[in-house]
């Protein structure tokens, strides 16, 4: 058994391993709010304490599943075992629905409506659309966010685009996305954004991005015109920063 001192002394000494084993930064922390959520929940709550170091033992001693997700993402076992802690705290039943996803972007931009980035986000998380996050599909998207590479991220900021999942992004799906964020920052951006902004810059992106004027833009058509325009790489970075 553990007492609560134990449980919040383990936490800080979490905390300060992964500072030192190139765990999440400060910088990471603030611009990924599902991190800064996740790392919240894995604070020891006192009445929870026993129930979480016995959980916490259960994942030590799964060494099969800790190993395939340490070699299938870029977390160490210490940093997966941190996330588990904070995501069971948070989710008991062990999977993420919308409605959660839903709270953490109303918690964190109060100022705008977050709701549809938070549905269309849901939908990029849950890869094999059965309605909910399971803890493997939320670490396996955060690796590739987090530490993946420009074209890893390329790939999945395509499948966030691509709401129908067809394989092709429309212009209005485009649109549906640039809306959908700028919804959720509300009216508190300085300078304070147009009605018609989100339009604007679709209209410039979708022109150059469809290369042959087919009316979609194909995974290739995406990769290859944010890899070699620097504006559009910049501004397909935003959703990383309302992650």
């Amino acid at each position: 058994m553990c007492s609560p001192t134990k449980g919040r002394d383990q936490w800080r000494e979490d905390q300060q391993h992964m500072r030192k084993n190139h765990g999440f930064s400060k910088k990471v922390l603030l611009n990924c709010w599902l991190v800064r959520r996740i790392v919240t929940w894995a604070s020891p709550n006192p009445k929870d304490s026993v129930e979480d170091e016995l959980e916490l033992s259960a994942v030590r001693h799964r060494p099969e599943g800790l190993e395939q997700l340490e070699a299938q993402t870029r977390f160490s076992r210490k940093e997966l075992q941190i996330l588990y802690r904070g995501f069971k705290n948070e989710c008991p039943s062990g999977v993420v629905n919308e409605e959660t996803f839903k709270d953490i972007y109303a918690q964190f931009f109060p100022q705008g409506d977050a709701s549809t980035y938070a549905h269309f986000l849901f939908n990029a998380f849950d890869t094999d659309h059965n309605g909910s996050v399971s803890f493997e599909d939320f670490v396996m998207g955060l690796s590739i966010l987090l530490r993946g590479t420009v074209q890893e991220k390329l790939i999945w900021a395509f499948n966030l685009y691509d709401i129908n999942k067809d394989g092709y992004i429309t212009k209005e799906e485009m649109l549906d996305i640039m809306k959908a964020i700028y919804d959720m920052m509300g009216k508190c951006t300085y300078p304070v954004l147009k009605e018609e902004t989100p339009r604007q810059h679709v209209e410039v992106f979708f022109q150059k991005m469809d290369k042959n004027k087919d009316g979609v833009v194909t995974i290739d058509e995406f990769i290859d015109c944010c890899q070699n325009d620097e504006n559009i790489m910049r501004s397909m970075h935003l959703f990383e920063n309302v992650l």
